[in-house]
């Protein structure tokens, strides 16, 4: 058992992230902001070794990771791409407005798919489905690296980031509802002798973290 570290990155914000709409597994490009936001987690991971890096079958993870690794000198290091660290799939859902979409279904009916735990929108994911595919993966295929004692980067999604910090943490599914997972904010857990000793939540410089922990 080693002493790693295991460093979660949300992406940056994207192009319908931008425009408030349901991305999920629709596969979409980061816009200028959200590329910027990458840039600014460079300063902060700069320090850091990683031996390997993960992400997800979608573009907007892929290229945040390129930013960071390319601007810490690291683009070498393995990169493992899987669906299962894909973000939670919104179904029928993908590409509408929020707002439009909370017209068509009704307001509680949105917020129930999106903030309840085990209440897919038609044709999609719960949370709870997510959590059920990615928990898998951290658990068999990213923390035997962790464990063993290297640092691992993942660059992922709000959702499948939860996964992660949900099992990591042992939350409740009413804990992991009010955890909050900010753009491009490094979420770095240490490791010693395959036990997880500390969470550290990193903001960007200069801007306001939008990473929440529950109460």
């Amino acid at each position: 058992m080693g002493n790693g570290k295991l460093v979660l990155v949300r992406h940056g914000l994207s192009v319908y992230n931008d425009q408030n709409r349901f991305t999920g597994w629709k596969d979409v490009d980061l816009n200028q902001q959200g590329i910027n936001e990458a840039k600014q987690a460079v300063s902060i991971l700069k320090n850091y070794e990683f031996d390997m890096a993960f992400t997800s079958d979608l573009v907007r993870a892929q290229d945040t990771l390129s930013i960071i690794l390319e601007g810490i000198g690291q683009d070498k290091i393995p990169i493992k791409k899987d669906s299962a660290l894909n973000e939670r799939n919104y179904g029928d859902l993908i590409g509408q407005n929020k707002s439009e979409a909370a017209e068509e279904f009704g307001a509680e009916q949105v917020h129930i798919w999106r903030r309840s735990y085990d209440v897919p929108p038609p044709g999609g994911e719960s949370l709870k489905d997510t959590a059920e595919r990615v928990i898998p993966y951290l658990e068999n295929v990213i923390m035997p690296n962790v464990t063993g004692g290297k640092n691992i980067i993942v660059s992922a999604h709000g959702n499948s980031i939860r996964a992660i910090v949900m099992s990591l943490q042992n939350y409740t599914p009413e804990q992991i509802l009010k955890t909050e997972i900010g753009w491009c904010e490094p979420w770095v857990f240490h490791f010693d002798n395959g036990n997880m000793t500390n969470l550290e939540i990193i903001p960007r410089p200069g801007v306001e973290s939008k990473s929440q922990l529950p109460d």
